[in-house]
């Protein structure tokens, strides 16, 4: 997206990224279906008050059919020409009444184009000024209630991406000077780097020590030699780059650019693009983390008595792992090992079975006996749906793996599989589950499942999933 030219020459600054253009189209939809609601409740008050007072009478609602379907689509596109979706947290009550009274106007000039040359008639114009001063008290009330809930979620740190701004000083600052309030707050600046003294070494310990998500370059093409170092770092590590392209002309629009502040980027993904089919993946997690939750409430019970029964401690176990970008979380699990199991170890590493990073023995024996009944069926992993409703795994996504694993991993192409959320499932549990035991072959279906993505082979891998799990197959 790129910066836009207005009339009476007025610059409209392109949201950041998809995540937002996704966000603006959502409040569209919503604001659509509030103005559709709006009009039929201003044509029932109006109809219900013929009867409270001596008024004429209005016809019924299927009449105004054909002013509603000019309304509800027109409405909110009026609207962002208007600027009313951008600024929200700067913008005052004043400028929103401006805003939505010349939408309102707007709107009434095409109604009124309708009625004179294709001869169409409201016969109520009493309905049209109720419509209007509804949907001003209830687009004012819903901003209202929008403000507070992202100015909360903003101030929460909720929203917070770890980001580094690379480039020369002064351009780091005219980059962040012209962002908007709702873009600075949704980023963590952790580093702002001189681009004439960061290194790629530097760099990659940055991203691995920060969790970083985004990294930002605001460097003029002069620089495209140091640029490129870092930017394939980056790709290697499945980091996001966004590079300032503000010297090429404004007019390209095409996949990969963004803006920031006003200035247009180039943007380099090897991860799935925010989409619509994202957001419902994010969506699908938290609704199938309830049903399954509540489908399984009896093994969650089983599980809590026979590990009471079976061994002492806790019955959870809880475990710090690496999630999106290697963003330490803490990961729920139904204990199957002795409380003693991590102290013990370190004297088992000579029997790993796993090339890599990864730490993984047949007939474990540190696990006790109802602990292996719990991982024949994976019954262990169904606290793991907590995370999922708390959004920092997935249903399907790579395994987390615990943080001291993933301080273990040297090649920078394996570190890839941290740029997506990780999930309960994936194509190494439903492909070869515990029989593979080369990380390096782990990581190559991680890699296939993020770069071959889409809801499709989620639901794919969910249905083969079912019988894995049934089966035992593969599980220790």
């Amino acid at each position: 997206m790129v910066t836009q030219r207005l009339p009476g020459g007025r610059l409209r600054e392109g949201m950041l990224g998809r995540k937002q253009e996704i966000s603006l189209q959502f409040n569209q939809i919503l604001d659509g279906l509030l103005l559709a609601f709006l009009f039929w409740f201003a044509h029932w008050v109006r109809f219900q008050m013929q009867g409270w007072f001596d008024l004429p009478v209005i016809p019924t609602f299927e009449k105004f059919l054909w002013v509603m379907a000019v309304i509800v689509p027109f409405t909110p596109v009026v609207l962002e020409f208007q600027g009313y979706y951008t600024n929200i947290l700067q913008k005052g009550p004043l400028t929103a009444v401006r805003q939505l009274f010349q939408a309102m106007v707007y709107i009434g000039l095409a109604i009124g184009a309708c009625v004179v040359f294709l001869k169409w008639t409201t016969d109520s114009r009493s309905v049209l000024l109720m419509f209007a001063g509804f949907t001003v008290a209830a687009f004012l009330a819903k901003e209202a209630i929008f403000k507070s809930i992202l100015r909360k979620r903003l101030l929460s740190g909720q929203l917070k991406e770890a980001v580094v701004l690379i480039g020369r000083p002064d351009d780091i600052e005219e980059v962040l000077d012209h962002m908007p309030l709702e873009q600075q707050l949704e980023m963590d600046v952790v580093a702002r780097l001189d681009i004439d003294e960061v290194t790629t070494e530097g760099l990659i310990a940055l991203l691995h020590t920060r969790s970083v998500a985004r990294v930002v370059f605001a460097a003029e093409h002069a620089y495209f030699s140091q640029v490129q170092e870092a930017l394939i770092a980056c790709e290697r590590e499945g980091v996001e780059v966004w590079l300032s392209a503000d010297f090429f002309r404004t007019t390209l629009a095409r996949p990969g650019f963004e803006n920031v502040g006003g200035r247009p980027m180039l943007v380099f993904r090897t991860t799935p693009d925010i989409s619509w089919a994202l957001l419902f993946k994010n969506a699908f997690d938290r609704v199938g983390a309830c049903l399954l939750i509540l489908a399984t409430a009896p093994f969650w019970i089983v599980a809590w008595l026979g590990i009471r029964m079976s061994s002492p401690g806790a019955v959870l176990f809880r475990q710090e792992r690496g999630g999106l970008y290697g963003r330490p979380f803490t990961m729920y699990k139904f204990r199957t090992m002795y409380d003693d199991a991590e102290q013990r170890r370190a004297e088992l590493e000579v029997q790993n079975e796993m090339c890599g990073p990864v730490f993984k023995i047949e007939d474990d024996p540190r696990v006790f006996r109802f602990g292996k009944l719990l991982r024949q069926f994976s019954i262990d992993e169904l606290p793991q749906l907590i995370n999922v409703l708390l959004g920092q795994m997935s249903l399907v996504g790579p395994r987390p793996l615990p943080v001291y694993e993933v301080e273990k991993i040297e090649r920078s192409e394996q570190r890839r599989r941290l740029s997506v959320k990780p999930g309960l499932t994936c194509l190494w549990q439903v492909g070869g589950r515990n029989r593979i035991t080369d990380f390096e072959e782990w990581v190559k279906l991680d890699l296939k499942y993020i770069d071959n993505w889409s809801l499709w082979l989620d639901l794919k891998i969910l249905l083969k999933t079912i019988p894995a799990v049934l089966s035992g197959f593969g599980a220790r």
